[in-house]
């Protein structure tokens, strides 16, 4: 007998989680200065969704949110708790090249095996992802355990699978971005004003990436159903996921999309987890699927950048900026935004 964990930014909604018996061990984000346990395992989807919305509400109002990892102690005590229990453990990590987790409770594993001599195992698996990328891992080798499949089987072929799994994702507004750093926040306001829209992904290495961009939301979205139907492999025997940042009815016409072109086993629609869409930011929405691999096009590392970056254009780029923002100003846009913004570029 094994036991199958993830930490909450897995996404996995709560009444699934009782459903494949998924033990769920949750971040704990400071929402102005008050903690807030990002799982609860009793709401139900309704109640997931209204918490969700007074979250990411929050944030559109400015609050300030501190994200933290789960401590090795933490760890440590579920895992010791377990292995005591003459039961193996499965866990499933956030990506380790966007989250310090995966250390975290490589350190505990060690520390309890080291004091635990009963035969158990514990063995890490690294999603290279975020949210239900990470969470679909957590339920197909909870169909697996199922079906009889021993520890060892489980993982040999569930560690096979983040080389497959992908998640693609847009943000509703480029300045969550450019308050991590990954994007200048000159970038970001002419992004917006242009309506921009990037899509990312998770890279082969669990790096986030750009990928493509679009003009307007639409568009954006129909491009993240055209990503996952072009390249799914086995629709029918998979279950997807889409994860939104209080954006329900976006999510209701991806999956309506989705389902016009493909026919899927399952479709997992929930809010998404409340560590990493605090980066994201409200309106951020993602899809997660297997295909053949996940070469769904060339890795380049944040940070992005909508125009060129390279320092050989360096020049052409600011010119193209203050060119634009002259052009904004020409059809009378907010004049003293823009003043701003060529204050901040220039």
């Amino acid at each position: 007998m094994f036991e199958i964990i993830v930490d909450s930014a897995a996404n996995i909604p709560a009444e699934l989680c009782k459903k494949y018996k998924i033990k769920v061990l949750s971040f704990v984000n400071l929402v102005n200065g008050k903690e807030m346990t990002c799982f609860e395992p009793d709401l139900t989807p309704e109640q997931e969704r209204a918490k969700g919305k007074e979250y990411y509400d929050a944030i559109r109002e400015g609050a300030e949110v501190k994200t933290g990892l789960i401590s090795s102690g933490i760890f440590e005590d579920t895992f010791r708790e377990i292995i005591e229990a003459d039961k193996d453990i499965l866990y499933f990590s956030l990506s380790k090249n966007i989250s310090g987790n995966y250390n975290s409770a490589r350190v505990a594993a060690d520390a309890v095996l080291d004091d635990c001599n009963n035969g158990r195992k514990i063995r890490l698996v690294d999603s290279l992802n975020a949210s239900l990328g990470q969470g679909l891992l957590a339920i197909y080798a909870s169909e697996m355990r199922e079906k009889g499949m021993s520890f060892d089987e489980v993982a040999d072929t569930i560690e096979t699978y983040p080389a497959r799994l992908n998640g693609v994702f847009t943000v509703g507004n480029l300045k969550y971005i450019a308050r991590t750093g990954r994007l200048s926040g000159t970038t970001a306001l002419v992004g917006n004003m242009l309506s921009i829209k990037p899509i990312l992904r998770g890279s082969k290495d669990g790096y986030i990436v750009q990928f493509r961009k679009c003009r307007g939301r639409k568009a954006v979205l129909n491009e993240l159903v055209n990503l996952l139907c072009d390249n799914i492999t086995d629709p029918e025997n998979q279950i997807i996921g889409v994860a939104h940042a209080d954006a329900y009815e976006d999510s209701l016409y991806v999956i309506e999309q989705i389902k016009k072109r493909i026919k899927v086993r399952d479709v997992i629609n929930t809010t998404y987890d409340f560590c990493t869409g605090s980066h994201v930011g409200p309106e951020s929405l993602a899809v997660f699927f297997m295909g053949k691999d996940r070469e769904l096009g060339a890795d380049i590392r944040l940070p992005f950048h909508f125009f060129y970056s390279s320092s050989s254009h360096k020049k052409s780029q600011n010119s193209l900026i203050k060119r634009i923002l002259r052009l904004l100003i020409s059809i009378n846009c907010n004049f003293y935004l823009i003043l701003s913004c060529s204050f901040l570029a220039f």
